[in-house]
């Protein structure tokens, strides 16, 4: 009996310094010498921290006309993953600073901005989420910094910098951008009625028209339709082209296109109210017209994109000659 106590206490040991199965390290530095296991403790407890600003962001999104959108984004960039998967070597970081920073950042910002009531400053409910949720990303980037190599980094760039799209735009921001739209949106329908040959008297926002008064609203100016067709051509550009400027120019496109199109609308709107009558102002066409003219500028923008591809394959072509 003694002997073999003394064998049994003797083997323990010599399999584990720690006392555990061969294989199973528990340390702190052991999780992080297996990356996806890192990742997806040091997420769960990011979403835990996090857990009332991303319900408020879910909420505050499932109720918003603009950024109803967001809430598709993080399944689009796990979309976007999920076909590398199998050709990704998950190694671990070799330098985690990056990610210490990071993570730091993104803590701070959300306790500054939870703490910012104490110091006189009371954010809307807007802001609020605009601000912890960008706190969320910088986090989330810093994990991803903690637990990867920075060639996995290199493959999976593009997914990790189109969740930035979860971010809701700061009221000032938003503000901004209507108010842009709208002023550019109504010079583009002042230069369709003066092509039309209709008698136009135009005061900032304002259109007097014959027999009817026409004005350009916050909620004409299009900023949804334009912030999802910029995201469609991000996600084109990525998927079919293959240069930098090339992937610019299409992105940059939906500008003078999203107020190419809303002045068509409004030019549209004007005709008929002066032709047909001024109900057409309560009309389908207007209520209820976006979709239809989102849809219709998708068409120049897919032109576009058939073009720099082409143009990229020609110039691939003439190196291929030169080589």
């Amino acid at each position: 009996m003694g002997s073999l106590k003394q064998s049994s206490l003797s083997t323990g040991p010599a399999d584990s310094p720690s006392g555990c199965r061969p294989g199973f390290d528990l340390s702190f530095a052991g999780m992080f010498s297996r990356p996806l296991q890192a990742f997806a403790a040091l997420m769960t407890l990011l979403v835990i921290c996090f857990g009332k600003p991303l319900f408020d962001w879910a909420r505050y999104a499932a109720g918003s006309d603009l950024f109803s959108y967001v809430l598709l984004v993080p399944f689009v960039s796990l979309y976007l993953v999920w076909p590398k998967r199998a050709g990704l070597r998950w190694t671990r970081a070799a330098d985690r600073t990056w990610g210490v920073v990071a993570l730091c950042a993104g803590l701070a910002i959300m306790l500054g901005y939870w703490c910012a009531p104490h110091f006189g400053l009371v954010p809307g409910p807007s802001d609020r989420v605009t601000w912890t949720i960008f706190g969320f990303y910088i986090s989330f980037i810093g994990v991803c910094l903690l637990c990867f190599a920075s060639e996995i980094l290199r493959d999976l760039a593009f997914p990790i910098g189109f969740l930035v799209f979860i971010v809701p735009f700061p009221y000032w921001f938003t503000d901004w951008i209507t108010s842009f739209l709208q002023h550019a949106s109504a010079v583009a329908a002042h230069l369709f009625f003066a092509l039309s040959g209709m008698p136009v008297f135009k005061q900032d926002l304002v259109f007097q028209l014959p027999g009817m008064r026409l004005e350009v609203a916050p909620e004409c100016s299009g900023i949804h339709s334009t912030l999802v067709l910029f995201i469609t051509s991000v996600l084109a550009a990525q998927f079919f082209l293959r240069s930098t400027w090339s992937r610019a120019a299409l992105a940059l496109a939906v500008i003078p296109l999203g107020i190419l199109r809303n002045g068509i609308r409004i030019w549209t709107i004007g005709e008929l109210c002066v032709h047909i009558g001024p109900e057409m102002i309560n009309s389908p066409i207007h209520r209820r017209g976006g979709p239809l003219f989102f849809v219709a500028a998708l068409i120049p923008l897919f032109l576009l994109l058939y073009y720099l591809r082409k143009l990229e394959s020609k110039k691939d072509g003439v190196q291929a000659v030169k080589a």
